[in-house]
């Protein structure tokens, strides 16, 4: 599975390809999820520069697009990084807005999931291989699975996690931690409210189960945010 650089010929095709997986991955998702991705978008439809995968902008400014304050706009940018869509390039410095990079590969990896509802045709021309050329990056092969201790309950779950589905756990299960195991109830600890919340919402049954199988004593799994 590759992803073409947005740029030169088919590049209109592929930026409303992008657009349209994130869309429909807001729209399947809660308030929190449509929120969030609606300000995604808002970035790249108004700031982003494709061609050199650069966000130029300053926090006072996104604050004027999402008419949030500051602090909202610190700790979405923060979940953004979290999940690895948004990484920074160059840190704002006096006189001068922190530049970002977005990582499309990243984003069209997590959205795979609504591929199905936007058509089959979409689904087939994202899945297919292209012929090799200097402006194409591949997507990334099976992530590299955590390391594995005999006696270390969760480590053994991670691993189960991730021979399970490879992207899915460098996208999410590898960002917890286990807080607590006492009986029968597990305390898993994300990075944000947002992640902790959509973990809670969409797998905490596939964690329940990769538990059952290390450990059978265990009935419920939490999922709670550091922050």
């Amino acid at each position: 599975m590759q992803l073409a650089k947005p740029v030169g010929r088919n590049a209109a095709a592929l930026k409303y390809d992008i657009l349209s997986a994130l869309t429909i991955y807001a729209l399947s998702g809660d308030k929190h999820r449509q929120r969030s991705i609606l300000r995604i978008i808002a970035l790249i439809t108004t700031r982003y520069n494709w061609r050199n995968n650069e966000l130029s902008i300053g926090r006072e400014e996104i604050s004027r697009l999402w008419a949030v304050n500051e602090r909202t706009v610190k700790r979405e940018m923060a979940n953004f990084r979290v999940l690895g869509w948004v990484t920074v390039k160059r840190p704002a410095a006096r006189g001068r807005v922190a530049v970002y990079e977005i990582d499309l590969k990243q984003i069209m990896i997590d959205t795979q999931e609504v591929w199905p509802i936007i058509g089959p045709d979409f689904q087939t021309r994202m899945s297919e291989d292209s012929e090799p050329v200097t402006n194409v990056v591949p997507f990334a092969t099976k992530p590299v699975g955590p390391e594995v201790a005999a006696e270390d309950v969760w480590s053994q779950v991670q691993s189960i996690l991730h021979g399970r589905d490879p992207e899915l756990w460098a996208s999410w299960f590898r960002h917890l931690s286990e807080a607590e195991r006492a009986g029968g109830s597990v305390t898993l600890v994300a990075p944000s409210r947002f992640m902790a919340d959509y973990i809670a919402q969409k797998w905490t049954a596939r964690l329940l189960a990769a538990y059952s199988r290390v450990d059978p004593s265990i009935r419920t799994v939490r999922i709670e945010a550091a922050d």
